[in-house]
């Protein structure tokens, strides 16, 4: 933990409480349209699809270059945040991702709307390390910093949730492009009432910007993630080996480089504080156990139970609300019990609720899947808000970009990895299924590469064949999305046992800073 000692007074410190709160609801736009922006492109991938007619590979991208950038510029770009203000990081990012927004509402080709979807990536890393190290910067008193984390968590939640519903409600009356226009109004709001509103902050002593170890990181992330992603769908091969090989190769480098700097793109000796590690792996592990569930959730409420993209999205609202309820007082609750009771707690519930859906079936009554999707929610509320205010409260404010960054790349490298891993299970179990008697070999062939595709060819069929083929493949989905819902309670189950030892004697801190 941090010390609290003198420092000398800035402007930004005599700021009144009133203007704290409106900085803080700027700040939530930003996350709130980061979190939309994650969701609403599942929905409209089948509609690009049959727009642009992607080959299979170029919609891998499509769907998978925003989280490559993100995940390999994060903490390139929390660092740059540190050393040129974080408020002036946040409201360029902010007109980029709105303008780079509209390149990808119009993109003509598969080619095009790859390079839209990568530059959005660029212009949406510089969005959530900006907000987390100014929420550290604007908030000298921890118990109101964990409420402000608390509100921050909540939104992302909240965007999460929104995504969904706004997304199916756009794309059933408008076209596919209409859901990545919606970011034009909240980030016009975002930049010209933060202009006014956020103040400007940075690190006093920031040292040059190393452009070697920028490489590196974007090197060695994407080529990490791309690994994982590619072994999991489609085996080692060995492009794909070496692409492991070499995204090890240039972090390993990133961080020998690091330990030799003046002036360290990263810090690595952060890593040596427990509450920090502890709390970063805790993010990674438990966006590694839920991403999966996320990930198909939506396909089996939209494709085995039959719901328009609308209410699936509505269906899926509990989490949020629990996320929400939950992350407004997680604060206050780790200050009356402890921090690991909190994060191990809220990990336990997320991992038995997991448990839960094992018993899911093609028939299983809304009941059982609202009410654990609510628990993963609160579950997921508590552990999330809690362990981003240890990481933040475990570095000096000088670095807080680049404490959020490692943050927020943990939540990236645990989506890819849970995408991947839990995908290839549901993936390997549903491929397994049997055609009936007499299907077109061409039809079965595309009824096995997803469900997705089964639905669409199976119009070609006779009624009777083209039931007993949908109904063979759905069960073989739900099948293999009981046994990835098993393994991610697994995952969470052992990441909050993992959480009670690495966070024992974990404290939020309660002096203010001066």
């Amino acid at each position: 933990m941090t010390s609290t000692h003198q420092r000398p007074a800035a402007p930004e410190a005599e700021r009144g409480a009133a203007a704290r709160w409106l900085a803080l609801a700027v700040l939530a736009l930003a996350v709130l349209l980061v979190a939309v922006d994650a969701t609403v492109l599942g929905l409209a991938t089948p509609y690009i699809s049959e727009d642009l007619k992607p080959s299979g590979t170029q919609l891998l991208w499509i769907g998978d270059v925003y989280s490559f950038v993100i995940a390999g510029l994060l903490v390139s770009m929390g660092s740059l945040g540190d050393r040129i203000g974080r408020k002036k990081l946040l409201l360029t990012g902010a007109v980029a991702f709105g303008a780079v927004s509209v390149l990808n509402s119009y993109a003509t080709s598969p080619e095009m709307m790859i390079l839209a979807r990568a530059l959005l990536g660029v212009a949406g890393a510089t969005l959530m390390p900006s907000t987390l190290a100014l929420i550290r910067n604007i908030f000298h008193d921890p118990r109101e910093r964990s409420l402000a984390v608390g509100i921050w968590g909540a939104m992302a939640s909240a965007g999460a949730a929104v995504g969904p519903v706004v997304g199916g409600f756009l794309l059933e009356h408008f076209w596919w492009g209409s859901v990545f226009l919606i970011n034009l109004p909240v980030m016009a709001v975002l930049v010209i009432v933060g202009i006014k509103l956020l103040p400007e902050s940075k690190n006093p002593s920031p040292g040059p910007w190393d452009l070697i170890s920028v490489a590196l990181s974007l090197i060695g992330m994407i080529a990490v993630v791309y690994s994982i992603k590619e072994a999991a769908a489609h085996g080692l091969r060995w492009d794909v080996a070496t692409a492991a090989v070499v995204g090890v190769g240039a972090l390993t480098w990133f961080v020998r480089r690091q330990l030799t700097l003046t002036a360290p793109l990263l810090d690595m000796r952060l890593f040596r504080n427990r509450g920090f590690s502890g709390a970063v792996l805790a993010d990674l592990l438990t966006v590694l156990g839920l991403s999966g569930l996320v990930f198909f959730l939506s396909q089996f409420l939209q494709l085995v139970q039959g719901r328009r993209p609308f209410e699936a999205g509505l269906a899926e609202l509990p989490a949020a609300a629990g996320a929400v309820a939950a992350g407004l007082v997680a604060g206050m609750v780790a200050r009356r019990f402890s921090v690991r009771i909190v994060v191990a707690g809220g990990l336990a519930a997320v991992g038995l609720s997991l448990a839960a859906l094992t018993t899911l079936s093609q028939n299983t009554g809304y009941p059982l899947l609202g009410a654990s999707l609510l628990v993963v929610g609160i579950g997921a509320g508590f552990s999330f808000t809690v362990t981003a205010d240890v990481i933040l409260s475990s570095v000096p404010k000088e670095q807080a970009g680049a404490a959020s960054a490692v943050s927020e790349t943990a939540y990236e490298l645990g989506a890819a990895l849970g995408i991947a891993l839990l995908g290839s299970i549901v993936t390997g179990v549903y491929r397994d299924f049997t055609a009936p008697p007499g299907t077109p070999a061409d039809v079965a062939a595309a009824s096995h590469e997803s469900l997705g595709g089964a639905v669409e060819s199976v119009v070609s069929l006779p009624a009777r064949q083209a039931d007993a083929l949908l109904s063979a493949a759905q069960s073989s989905f739900v099948d293999g999305l009981r046994l990835a819902s098993g393994v991610g309670a697994a995952v969470l189950l052992a990441t909050a046992v993992a959480a009670w030892f690495l966070l024992k004697g974990q404290k939020l801190e309660d002096g203010v800073e001066h």
